[in-house]
């Protein structure tokens, strides 16, 4: 059975509509992995690749700028990854750039990230090897969980026993709590502390203001604080004083002596306070001399009176009217 032109036509239409939907496929995926772009190459080493394979996504600042050429494992802890980047970024990324493997989201696919470091670097050269960083891979996450989870649960128990010991009344933490007693004597103690701060505080400016109002260049206290002259003459006073109240104490304690020899009744002064029969006859004996006092007195009149002697009691008497005058 011959085919008809319409079918012929269709056929036609078909192959030519498949080869256009293979070419523009052909076009994306090779402008995705960079095939017809002008591109260069640069590596990077790390200790794990983390999932990552062939034609991954490499990214700079967050911008898809090339794919994930080869992976060639060197020994047993390194690994170098072939990158290759768009020919046009290549005067952004810096030698001195980081690269480091991550996920693209939560559950996508692994990339690498290069990231700029700060600082000025020369641009780098095609072949050249930038320095990498591994993150913390997921497991490694895990095992840090589940190990801070099991240190968690012991804590737990831990402050359990803690919390049943105190709500006990056991340690002094649970006395503290569940003695209102000492509870009490433990606030009064605070609010002793807290006064005696107060007051501390108090004296200490008080003391600043003292010290403040002192006249540093008139005052005695500025004298006695910054003249060394002045300071060592108190000091020399103060010795002499010292000296003097040794001196006080040994007259103090020898008229202690004299008057427990007066008391016991030893010594000329004991004799004369205590013996009435002495102090009797001072008595008379004063009384007969202001008798004879008297009467001598009377005498040296009654001789004034004399004839004998009457001439020169007047002489006496002119010679000391003269004296008078000339004083006057």
């Amino acid at each position: 059975m011959e085919k008809t032109n319409v079918q012929k036509f269709n056929l036609g239409l078909f192959v030519i509509i498949s080869t256009l939907i293979l070419i523009i496929t052909i076009y994306y995926i090779g402008s995705k992995q960079n095939i017809f772009g002008n591109t260069f190459k640069i590596s990077a080493v790390f200790n794990n690749v983390n999932g990552l394979q062939l034609g991954n996504n490499v990214r700079y600042s967050g911008i898809n700028v090339g794919t994930v050429k080869n992976i060639v494992m060197i020994n047993d802890t390194t690994i170098c990854i072939d990158m290759i980047i768009e020919d046009k970024i290549l005067k952004h990324i810096r030698k001195n750039a980081v690269a480091t493997i991550g996920s693209d989201g939560l559950v996508g696919s692994m990339i690498i990230n290069i990231i700029p470091s700060k600082g000025s670097s020369s641009p780098l050269v095609s072949g050249d090897t930038i320095a990498s960083y591994s993150k913390v891979s997921t497991n490694d996450m895990l095992s840090t969980l589940n190990k801070t989870n099991e240190n968690a649960a012991l804590l737990t128990v831990d402050l359990l026993k803690i919390t049943e010991a105190i709500n006990e009344g056991k340690g002094t933490l649970g006395l503290l709590i569940n003695d209102s007693v000492l509870a009490s004597d433990l606030k009064q103690s605070v609010r002793n502390i807290r006064i005696a701060s107060l007051n501390t505080s108090k004296t200490i400016k008080e003391l600043n203001t003292i010290i403040s109002s002192v006249n540093y260049d008139e005052s005695m206290a500025a004298v006695l604080l910054s003249d060394s002259i002045y300071a060592n003459k108190v000091k020399s006073i103060i010795s002499n004083l010292e000296s003097s109240s040794s001196a006080i104490d040994t007259v103090i304690t020898n008229l202690n002596d004299v008057i427990v020899d007066v008391k016991n009744g030893e010594g000329t002064l004991n004799y004369i306070v205590n013996d009435t029969v002495l102090v009797n006859n001072i008595d008379e004996t004063m009384k007969n001399i202001k008798e004879g006092s008297v009467l001598l007195n009377e005498d040296l009149e009654a001789l004034k009176h004399s004839f004998l002697l009457k001439k020169y009691f007047k002489k006496l008497e002119k010679e000391k009217r003269k004296e008078e005058k000339k004083k006057n």
